[in-house]
């Protein structure tokens, strides 16, 4: 039996092929995945071990924003002293480390990387853990002088004794580059700007007395852990955090994880298609293999082979499959990370493939993903296959037939298609997001399985429909196509189900982001009241000379300033919620239309006063007058008495519990140093905005981190964001549909072989070679079609159901693009033409005679 099973194996080499491309790109995801970040976090771990002191003193940070409040916090200079004086220090050194800065060149173009990495002015302190080394020019000496990193400098060329201007916090300096830095280790993307210690924390940080963190080497013989415990006796009960190296490096990857969590469920995320389409692929390989070796089968049981002996041969193929699957895969994963690594390269991150780590996870993942895959998927029909009677040997037996096992299908998908229409009409009705979320999810995963079991009872019905003009169009050869794709409903549906997948999911989100996209331009047109908003590219603060520029400039008139505000807020319920507040001049209610269902604006932006959403006050028991307990950065404190509760119909588009809001002299008093992250415009009496844009573009020229934005802008600004996501779902799409089209290749070259007398007959009474590759083609096309169909109708109904809980987030609005469904479908045409081509040019190039004598 092994003989024989190998001997198969190898017979069917060729058309086992196609499915084996399945299991390669999913393992090629996942491995690919696993060695990038794997090689990422091995290289920065050593970047962050290598250069994190012994011992750091930072300013202790509870409230963890997402959004930045433009505020730095710091510790005072004098701890460096305080800490030299403690037993087994060495030595001791006051930070100086800001991120919160832009750098533009003469011209007013930014230096910094365009790629999200941050800008970094820090002072220039040599030590053995230093990043960088100097290579050309010299260190900076007093005010005025800076280096620059090599990478920077190469891709903004920039050269000793150019100038540039640095806008920090406390306000603009220029600077002229005396010295040019190099990377000893990975360059994490950062542009870094070098001052002298002397006045980096006056120039950056407003005040000689302040400093980011205190940088602590051990003297010999003094562990890390002992020193740490000694400096904070010292310091006592202070706002600081002590940190040995490793909890320092520890901090610092825990920093990057997000990045690479991102990374690799994106990719995992693809991985997860090919697996999912793949098994459509391999379940319909198997079928119509087995199918088409009844007779093979049928002899071997004729010859003794018992049944346990034909299902482990079939199981047998299979695992062969995955493992040349799985070893091909993890090449070709191997691969995709190096790549992915170049492309890192590109983006400013210098990550070396020669660093490349493949720990043991990787190939062990690859194998169970790739080898589990190809047995699970053919499982099925290896069980169909030991059914095989020995007299199927005698005559041409379909062991594939129509009857039980469709009504088989046609009660679990019935029971199944029931539970998941009622999770989705229960995710439609709840009036909870996190529930709704949950029977969403629920209802997607019952509803996909619920057509895939009943696919093959709709190929009838809708192929019907689909193909009823064919005859009409392309008369005898139009009929015997239609006939052909309905001959086997159970491979049809099968076919159609990988391309099923992938158009299910492109509906669903694209009636999701059309629908999102459309509930914030109407939420745009409600509330933004201003006529224009100033604000950086990526919503980070800046310096307070910015707003000065824009008052000044003519044509000006209201000037309403925003800015975020990390806290936390212990509630009548008894949780404490961290959170980030907006604070806001007294006018805002000229520049923004805020629905209030207690209070104003002026209640909740009085001194000592809060605004929050009503739903949110309501499931946490706030009521209007309530005074809540609130918690600053820096350890201050204070109660804030709740003044307004808002009814907004959209959520913070920053995507900020409880939307709180307040006064921004509260701001000020409890985040001071804090920055201005937009500034509502309107034009001043006599001017109108199509005469103050031009102005107002003119003033910000040397600030290139900062927008000018009206209406039509800012709609632009969340379509492309929205878009995105979008564009991630369209490559699944396209995973999806490079497998599917393998899939029909496989399916139509499968049959071509299982109907090689049929057409070596026709060709025989007259049909011409071009007549039969029309007729194959029309057949997959039908085939791709239906599977549009269905995929489409599913994720359209997953797509309002989506609408239905975003709704519960304040966007209302539905919006189908119908566009795009017709376009899916006339692609979907395109995809069958293509993936007939060979298997049509196969058929018609069979001899007629050796055709017809085919057994």
């Amino acid at each position: 039996m092994l003989k024989a099973t190998l001997r198969s194996f190898l017979a069917h080499k060729g058309r086992l092929l196609l499915s084996a491309l399945a299991v390669v790109l999913s393992v090629a995801f996942v491995a690919g995945s696993l060695i990038f970040s794997d090689t990422v976090t091995r290289t920065f771990d050593r970047l962050f071990a290598s250069t994190s002191a012994d011992v750091t003193v930072e300013p202790r940070d509870d409230l963890n924003s997402q959004v930045p409040s433009g505020a730095v916090q710091t510790v005072p200079a004098s701890l460096a002293g305080r800490v030299t004086q403690v037993d087994g220090v060495a030595s001791a050194h006051a930070d100086v480390s800001v991120e919160n800065i832009t750098v533009v060149d003469s011209d007013h173009k930014s230096v910094g990387p365009t790629t999200g990495a941050p800008t970094i002015a820090t002072d220039w302190y040599v030590t053995d853990r230093s990043p960088v080394e100097l290579t050309s020019g010299h260190a900076p000496r007093g005010a005025g002088e800076a280096m620059l990193d090599a990478d920077t400098a190469d891709k903004k060329h920039v050269k000793i004794g150019d100038t540039l201007t640095v806008m920090a916090q406390p306000g603009s300096f220029e600077v002229k580059i005396v010295g040019i830095v190099t990377f000893t280790t990975t360059n994490p993307g950062a542009a870094l700007v070098f001052l002298d210690p002397e006045v980096a924390a006056t120039e950056l940080l407003g005040s000689a007395d302040k400093a980011t963190s205190i940088s602590i080497d051990a003297a010999p013989g003094v562990s890390d852990t002992v020193l740490k415990r000694r400096v904070t006796a010292a310091l006592g009960s202070g706002p600081y955090d002590v940190k040995t190296a490793d909890e320092q490096a520890e901090s610092s990857a825990e920093s990057l994880g997000g990045f690479l969590d991102v990374i690799k469920y994106v990719m995992l995320g693809f991985a997860g298609i090919a697996v999912l389409v793949g098994v459509f692929l391999i379940v319909n390989t198997f079928s119509m293999l087995i199918a088409q070796r009844t007779r093979e089968l049928g002899l071997l049981r004729a010859l003794g082979a018992d049944r346990r002996q034909v299902r482990r041969s079939v199981l047998t193929e299979a695992v062969l499959l995955g493992l040349v699957g799985s070893t091909l895969g993890l090449a070709a994963g191997i691969g995709l990370a190096a790549g992915l690594i170049k492309l890192m390269s590109a983006f400013g991150m210098n990550l070396k493939t020669t660093e490349m780590v493949v720990g043991w996870a990787t190939p062990v993942a690859s194998y169970v993903v790739g080898v589990g895959v190809t047995f699970v998927a053919a499982y099925l029909p290896a069980r169909r296959a030991a059914t095989v009677s020995p007299m199927a040997a005698l005559a041409d037996a379909d062991i594939a037939g129509v009857g039980r096992p469709l009504k088989v299908r046609a009660i679990v998908g019935s029971v199944v298609g029931a539970l998941g229409a009622a999770a989705l009409v229960g995710c439609v009705t709840s009036s909870k997001t996190a529930s709704a979320a949950s029977l969403l999810g629920l209802g997607v995963v019952l509803t996909l399985i619920a057509t895939v079991i009943a696919g093959p009872l709709l190929v009838r019905p809708v192929i019907r429909v689909l193909g009823a003009a064919f005859p009409a169009l392309f008369g005898s050869v139009g009929r015997m196509s239609q006939r052909n794709a309905l001959r086997n409903p159970r491979r049809t549906g099968a076919t159609a189900a990988a391309l099923m997948v992938g158009l299910a999911l492109v509906g669903g989100m694209s009636v999701a982001s059309a629908s999102m996209s459309k509930s914030f331009d109407e939420q745009i047109d409600k509330t933004l009241g201003a006529d224009f908003v100033i604000q950086n590219a990526n919503f980070t603060p800046f310096s307070q000379e910015v707003t000065d520029a824009v008052r000044d400039t003519d044509g000006v008139g209201l000037v309403v300033r925003q800015r975020f505000a990390p806290l936390a807020v212990r509630l009548p319920d008894g949780k404490r919620v961290e959170t980030t507040a907006s604070g806001y001049d007294d006018q805002v209610d000229d520049v923004a239309h805020v629905t209030y269902a207690e209070g104003n604006s002026a209640a909740a932006l009085a001194d000592g006063a809060i605004g929050m959403d009503v739903d949110f006050a309501e499931d946490h028991g706030v009521r209007l007058g309530s005074v809540l307990p609130v918690e600053f950065p820096g350890d201050r404190t204070t109660s804030l008495k709740v003044g307004a509760l808002t009814d907004q119909e959209a959520a913070d588009g920053f995507g900020m519990e409880g939307g709180l809001f307040l006064g921004l002299g509260t701001v000020e008093k409890y985040v001071p140093d804090g920055q201005d992250s937009a500034l509502y415009v309107n034009a001043a009496p006599g001017t109108s905005a199509d005469q103050l844009r031009p102005r107002l573009e003119r003033t910000l020229d040397p600030y290139p981190q900062v927008q000018v934005r009206d209406q039509a802008d800012y709609k632009k600004l969340v379509h492309d964001q929205i878009a995105v996501l979008l564009y991630l779902v369209y490559a699944l799409l396209g995973l999806a549909i490079v497998i599917a089209v393998l899939g029909v290749v496989n399916t139509l070259a499968l049959s071509v072989v299982e109907r090689t007398r049929e057409i070596g007959l026709l060709r025989a009474i007259g049909l011409a070679r071009r007549q039969l590759r029309r007729m194959i083609r029309l057949e997959s096309v039908v085939i791709a079609v239906f599977g549009a169909v269905l995929g489409l109708a599913l994720g359209l109904v997953w797509g309002v159901c989506i609408q239905q809980v975003l709704a519960l987030q304040g966007m209302k609005a539905l919006a189908v693009p119908w566009g795009t469904v017709v376009a899916v479908v006339v692609g979907s045409a395109v995809v069958g033409v293509v993936a007939a081509l060979l298997p049509a040019l196969r058929a018609s190039r069979m001899n007629v005679l050796a055709a017809i004598a085919h057994e």
